[in-house]
């Protein structure tokens, strides 16, 4: 066991280096880079020779009376280009570049925003919270509603409960969950109908004067939305999944003879088929863990105003924020390698009949 954890965490090593260099170089290659995003912003500024470019404390000046300059097509000197591609590191070749960002990551520096200057290990943290609260009540709704939901349909299939909870739902699998968020603005959040929660934001100005409980309650009326809107994009899938895999493990073998045996129907659900039915479910943890905490809630941080992981990479790919883009993709990937891992030592437990050494060899 502890021989492959070990290969697992080295193969950690090229899969990550490999993905970092197929994104890094489709990054690269896309036009509008952070250069001609900022030479764009100074064709509508002033062309006054004091004009000067301050990012993050670093200062830039758009001319220099003292050293004389040609100017490009935009009327702005090639000398001005020349040090904004020095201050974001363009000077270099590609490849310097890359290595450079290894050794940063490596050491888990991840450098500072294009756009901010703030440094990308403290944008995270100071947007993990947002992100980790609405993916973590996603989850637990998603898998306190699907896995009950998806036994039941099991036990109950074909019947008319069966029917019409699959009606539902196809009906969530249909509909994406920002599509189902706006639905809630208009329906809940003044829109059209009720103005019950509110817009935007996770909590309201004056959240800090309120009292503990008043914060609870705070808290959970402006999460409750956002999270309802993830939800429904993700309990679908999970409750088919369920149901399926459960009705696989009822018509085995070794269920008839548990109920021939005399096995109730709960000690057979709960005593032999749960652990085998969970294993699949179990294995798709890591990617719901992934998909929810971060990517899937890229849209309704966006639509609610919710200042998370998910819209800060968004306007980091608009804005073409390299160290926001790589330093998150950095993080996500790490995770996910190492959540996999942890799926993979939880087969084990639940089912002590794997053996990673056999299955390797």
């Amino acid at each position: 066991m502890a021989a492959y954890v070990v290969r697992r965490l080295l193969m950690i090593i090229p899969t990550l280096l490999g993905i970092l260099l197929l994104n890094f170089i489709i990054v690269q290659a896309a036009p509008g880079g952070p250069v001609d995003q900022m030479l764009a912003r100074f064709e509508g500024m002033s062309s006054d020779s004091s004009t000067r470019l301050q990012r993050g404390g670093d200062v830039v000046s758009s001319s220099n009376s003292s050293e004389p300059s040609s100017s490009n097509s935009h009327g702005i000197s090639d000398q001005f280009v020349k040090r904004l591609e020095q201050r974001f590191g363009f000077d270099r070749p590609a490849h310097e570049r890359f290595l450079s960002m290894l050794k940063d990551y490596a050491r888990f520096d991840l450098g500072k925003s294009f756009i901010s200057g703030e440094k990308v290990t403290v944008m995270i943290l100071e947007r993990l919270p947002v992100s980790i609260s609405l993916g973590l009540w996603t989850l637990l709704l998603v898998y306190l509603i699907s896995i009950p939901l998806g036994i039941r349909k099991a036990m109950q299939h074909g019947s008319r409960f069966d029917v019409w909870t699959s009606g539902l739902v196809i009906v969530g699998y249909a509909i994406p969950g920002f599509l189902f968020a706006i639905l809630l603005i208009v329906l809940f959040a003044g829109g059209s109908y009720w103005d019950v929660f509110p817009l935007r934001g996770l909590t309201s100005p004056d959240f800090d004067s309120l009292s503990t409980w008043g914060k609870v309650k705070d808290y959970f009326w402006h999460i409750t939305l956002p999270v309802l809107a993830s939800t429904i994009g993700s309990f679908a899938t999970l409750t088919m999944l369920t149901k399926n895999s459960f009705l696989d493990e009822i018509h085995k073998q070794y269920v008839l003879t548990a109920k021939a045996k005399g096995a109730s129907d709960k000690q057979v659900l709960y005593g032999h088929v749960f652990r085998n039915a969970m294993l699949i479910i179990i294995a798709g943890l890591p990617a719901a863990m992934i998909g929810i905490f971060f990517t899937g809630s890229l849209l309704i941080e966006v639509i609610f105003s919710l200042n998370g992981l998910g819209l800060m990479g968004f306007e980091a790919v608009i804005n073409r924020d390299y160290p926001v883009i790589f330093g998150t993709l950095y993080l996500y990937t790490l995770i996910g390698l190492l959540l996999k891992l942890v799926s993979d030592l939880t087969y084990m437990w639940i089912d002590p009949r794997i053996d990673f050494a056999t299955r390797e060899a």
